[in-house]
């Protein structure tokens, strides 16, 4: 097996896919057309496909497939636009693009491979079309309940003391009573381009603060428009509690019974906090759990080997 990432790859085919409610999702197909098909699902929300996510599996033997999910990356409309309609935007949503994706590009079956918010999407997706899912491989895991997102705002503010003050401090010009979420939500819709942009670039600092381990801030977030599009996808996923009912994809995840996959953990992210990565592996008949050490939320070389072992070990 490769040690490290497959080289640089460019898709063989790409274009967008029309969704209805005005929306064009933006996808891309890598590797062998006659491969084992696996489709990545990005975090976030928001965040978007890199050319990096192509990269962890044998574009030889598998049929390597990446979209962006609505109104982020190239998918159309963009979040930073400033009338766009998030309303046509939910968990729900997604699953039915993945659905009408994996229509369109004829797969009988794919593996899916979520990281954080990806996570997320692929236990909703799975737990819904389990007939069509051939495996899973979950990063950094997250279930969409609020309280993992209360733990990743007012919880990690209690850690991160300098950091919450920069956030929370803003928030109060949305109104009093309001949790951060539901702030920020409002705060990135303002009628003043200045404070949707000190709102998006306050969000974006946060983010950055809450993965102490990683060696320095994403290069993402020097986009106006992608810390735009980023903090406005997030805030309206958080405060309508992705929609979800608390604890849904972990009660549901019987569901996922002969369903073989890994939940792959670092040690140091400061979600495990909330012990999702715990709950899912016990509520998943047949997972595996694997924590990476020395590695957070963002992972690192040592969650790279382990995510190209497990690519391997569930490959054709």
């Amino acid at each position: 097996m490769c040690p490290v990432p497959f080289p640089e790859i460019e898709p063989n085919r790409s274009g967008w896919l029309d969704v209805g409610d005005g929306h064009e999702i933006y996808w891309e197909e890598c590797g062998n057309p006659a491969g084992k098909p696996v489709v990545v699902l990005h975090g976030g929300p928001g965040s978007g496909c890199s050319p990096g996510n192509r990269r962890y599996y044998d574009p030889a033997l598998w049929r390597i497939i990446l979209f962006d999910q609505r109104n982020c990356g190239r998918s159309r409309p963009h979040a930073s636009l400033p009338t766009v309609d998030l309303s046509a935007n939910t968990t729900w949503h997604l699953v039915s693009d993945m659905e009408a994706l994996r229509g369109f590009l004829e797969v009988e079956q794919w593996l899916l491979q979520g990281g954080s918010w990806g996570a997320s999407l692929a236990l909703a997706y799975a737990e819904r079309h389990p007939q069509r899912v051939s495996g899973m491989i979950l990063l950094s895991a997250t279930s969409g309940r609020r309280s993992e997102t209360d733990l990743l705002t007012h919880g990690l503010g209690r850690i991160l003391p300098a950091a919450w003050e920069r956030l929370s401090s803003f928030a109060s010009r949305a109104g009093e009573g309001l949790h951060v979420i539901e702030a920020y939500a409002r705060l990135l819709f303002d009628p003043s381009p200045k404070v949707r942009e000190e709102a998006a670039r306050r969000w974006c600092e946060w983010e950055t603060a809450i993965l102490p381990t990683a060696p320095a801030p994403s290069p993402r977030y020097e986009s106006p428009e992608f810390r735009l599009a980023f903090a406005r996808l997030v805030t309206h996923y958080w405060s309508h509690g992705s929609w979800l009912e608390e604890g849904q994809l972990l009660r549901d995840a019987g569901k996922l019974a002969g369903i073989p996959g890994v939940i792959l953990q670092g040690r140091l992210d400061l979600g495990n906090l909330s012990g999702t990565a715990w709950e899912l592996a016990a509520a998943w008949p047949g997972s595996e759990l694997v924590f990476v050490e020395e590695c957070g939320h963002e992972g690192g070389k040592s969650f790279s080997d382990a995510l190209l072992e497990w690519t391997h070990r569930l490959g054709p």
